[in-house]
């Protein structure tokens, strides 16, 4: 997730380093005399107040941008470069327009002004932008790894639930009754054909095992998979039920959660009646802005089908956890279809 404001924490941090930062820049600046004189002091205090919370100001915004600009953590070494030769470039100007500020008053407060003192100044600047990105970076670091640890920690879990989601949906009773029972008639029917199934099926099988140990797997290897599963389906229903795909092959090696198009094929059938007089149609395609798109037209079972929406919230999950965008489900009485992006491997 971007940053796109500054969070309690950075304002706490800002409130210890601008006083120290302040008091130390107008000793290098006015020497002994900023201590000294309680006019020189509160004169001071406020010109370098009102310049460095500007300075502030400014560079929080710039930050603000550079996040947005360069988000990935592959980007952080330009980040951090454009980052640092802004900061300096606005910290050297508000360090000069003090020191001007410092020489226009000097007839009326009698400051100690001398030219060289600019120069440490402005040194001082650098060291100061240096160890404050070195700080803000180290934390936000921290940060991010800690919610990557979390995210870790969730997406195992989430992709856990995926598997059992599709294991359930492969070996529950119903699911081996009606199997075997269409394997029993095909082997007094048609034997070559029985022989496919159960390659089919030992397909299927040798997937969910594979699975249970990929966090991603590429649309390739699940346009396969969803083959095999399908292939039992049609068995089953014979012609009432159709898969067309419209696949470009440049998106084989994009990623998907595994077993996502298994547990949207799964849906369909669970959901709508399959029956001579009412074939199911579903489509799998790719769109040109890298996304894959799984369709069926809707005749809802009279019966309702209990869901508990699981199959989907986990694909939401995955996606979220993953950072790869959002699942769009569309319903529109006629057709139902879920929207996915495809990952980058």
């Amino acid at each position: 997730m971007i940053k796109t404001r500054y969070s309690d924490q950075d304002v706490f941090l800002q409130t210890l380093v601008i006083p120290v930062y302040i008091g130390v820049l107008n000793t290098i600046l006015l020497n002994r005399a900023y201590w000294q004189s309680w006019r020189v002091f509160l004169f001071a205090t406020a010109v370098s107040i009102i310049l460095s919370f500007a300075t502030w100001l400014v560079n929080n915004a710039a930050g603000l941008y550079l996040n947005r600009r360069f988000p990935h953590v592959q980007q952080i070494s330009l980040k951090l470069s454009a980052l640092f030769l802004w900061c300096l470039f606005s910290g050297g100007l508000a360090v000069t327009l003090v020191y001007s500020c410092y020489v226009w008053a000097e007839r009326y407060l009698a400051l100690p002004i001398q030219p060289g003192r600019l120069g440490w100044a402005l040194l001082f600047q650098v060291l100061v932008v240096a160890l404050v990105i070195s700080i803000y970076e180290g934390i936000r670091t921290f940060e991010r790894w800690e919610r990557k640890l979390r995210e870790t920690e969730q997406l195992k879990k989430a992709n856990l639930q995926s598997q059992l989601e599709g294991l359930k949906s492969q070996i529950n009773p119903h699911f081996l009754f009606n199997s075997l029972n269409t394997l029993s008639s095909l082997i007094e029917e048609d034997a070559p054909q029985a022989e496919r199934f159960v390659e089919e099926i030992a397909s299927v099988y040798r997937y969910l095992l594979r699975a249970n140990e990929m966090q991603m797997a590429t649309l390739g290897s699940e346009l396969d998979f969803a083959h095999s599963y399908f292939h039992l389906l049609r068995t089953r229903y014979g012609s009432n039920i159709h898969l067309e795909q419209a696949v470009d092959a440049c998106y084989n090696d994009h990623l998907i959660p595994p077993l996502t198009l298994q547990l949207l094929l799964e849906n369909a059938v669970k959901h709508n009646v399959v029956l001579p007089e009412q074939p199911l149609y579903i489509r799998i395609e790719t769109r040109p802005d890298e996304h894959l798109v799984v369709r069926n037209n809707l005749q809802r079972k009279s019966t309702r089908v209990l869901s508990n929406q699981v199959g989907l919230a986990t694909i939401a999950t995955q996606y979220r956890l993953l950072g790869g965008g959002d699942v769009i489900v569309d319903n529109d009485d006629q057709f139902f279809s879920v929207t996915l992006p495809l990952l980058l491997p």
